[in-house]
């Protein structure tokens, strides 16, 4: 429009001297306006475009201050989930500090606020033994595993402290290999530490031979011992001479354990055999250690035992079969239907062990 408006008016100027005075003022005037018109046509196309312009801008703003707007509402919504996380956080860590320390105060109240008794004669005049934490638990079938745990603890205290006592202590054993006996009564004897062996319930053959070798035992009064001879437990078919040579190796054992036994209560040893089967047609001589102390089998009869070692809850867990693998810790043991199958022995052993019921039973 523009570019047509500027040839018309080009070509009105050229035809300027060809028109009378009188026209030429009237095309004068007709340019001006024409002019007049274009200018204003041209400010009305950058009104529009200013407009246009304008209402874009507008656009861009508006969207820009809702980005903005959406952006600050996002980054709120953000910054109050990211607080709600901050306060379940320190709410999980106070309760995660609040249940440790109830676990902590819990495995806390296990613990006696008490240390063990150590005392060069733990006989108090109150007829009370007070036992301390040097302590080795002899409890089950003897067993060479068994054996060395005791050494093995003995020679321990030995060389913790050489002076203060060790004290053996037999809950309940019905005896077992006469030559891990042997080893524990050498480690007895070998220890520069008093060992002073402790018996509150029960103690049969290799277990009641091993209290009443010890230079000092001392028992609760209506504990059992039992001594009776050895008898055969073969392990496999033996012909005739095995069997001979097994019951010589077993007589051998028996009069070297047997021999002190019979002369600590002041007889010998037939008389010590003679005197089993006066007592029980089995010749399964038993006594309550009341009794025992008189014929010599036992030193000192006690009223009262203070374990001041024990300061610490204990928990029992069974297994997954619902069932023991052991003797007190000894897993040489394999218990079957309510049967305990015993460790393989060596050729030169012997199992010296009270067995009426059958329990116990040779692999």
């Amino acid at each position: 429009m523009k570019y047509k408006i500027t040839i018309m008016t080009i070509m009105l100027i050229g035809n300027l001297h060809a028109l009378p005075t009188n026209d030429l003022n009237t095309t004068s005037i007709e340019l001006q306006k024409l002019e007049l018109r274009n200018k204003i046509l041209e400010a009305k196309l950058k009104l529009k475009e200013l407009t246009e312009k304008n209402q874009k801008y507008k656009e861009i703003v508006e969207y820009e201050n809702s980005a903005k707007i959406a952006k600050a509402k996002a980054n709120k919504i953000t910054t109050e989930i990211d607080l709600q996380k901050a306060k379940w956080k320190l709410k999980q860590a106070e309760l995660k500090s609040k249940i440790s320390i109830i676990k902590m105060e819990k495995e806390l109240n296990r613990y006696v606020d008490k240390k063990p008794i150590y005392l060069d004669n733990p006989l108090t005049k109150e007829n009370t033994l007070i036992i301390s934490d040097r302590r080795v638990e002899l409890n089950g079938a003897i067993t060479d595993e068994m054996a060395d745990r005791i050494s093995r603890k003995i020679n321990y205290f030995n060389n913790k402290n050489s002076k203060k006592p060790i004290f053996l202590v037999i809950d309940s054993s019905p005896g077992g290999s006469v030559m891990a006996g042997y080893l524990i009564m050498k480690a007895i004897d070998s220890s520069k530490a008093p060992v002073y062996v402790v018996l509150k319930s029960f103690a049969a053959s290799m277990a009641a031979i091993i209290v009443t070798l010890a230079d000092k035992s001392f028992a609760y009064s209506h504990a059992t011992m039992l001594h009776h001879q050895p008898s055969m437990y073969q392990q496999g078919s033996n012909n005739l001479t095995e069997q001979k040579e097994n019951y010589k190796n077993l007589e051998r054992w028996w009069k070297f354990l047997a021999t002190p036994i019979a002369k600590k209560m002041g007889i010998t040893i037939d008389e010590f055999q003679l005197q089993m089967y006066k007592h029980s047609s089995k010749g399964n001589w038993s006594e309550f250690t009341i009794d025992a102390q008189k014929i010599g089998w036992v030193n000192h009869i006690v009223d009262k035992i203070e374990e001041t070692s024990i300061i610490c809850e204990e928990t029992f867990k069974k297994d997954k079969n619902n069932k023991k693998d052991s003797d007190n810790g000894n897993s040489e043991f394999e218990t079957i239907n309510r049967i305990k199958n015993l460790p393989h022995l060596n050729p030169t052993d012997a199992y010296f062990i009270y067995n009426p019921d059958g329990f116990y039973k040779i692999k």
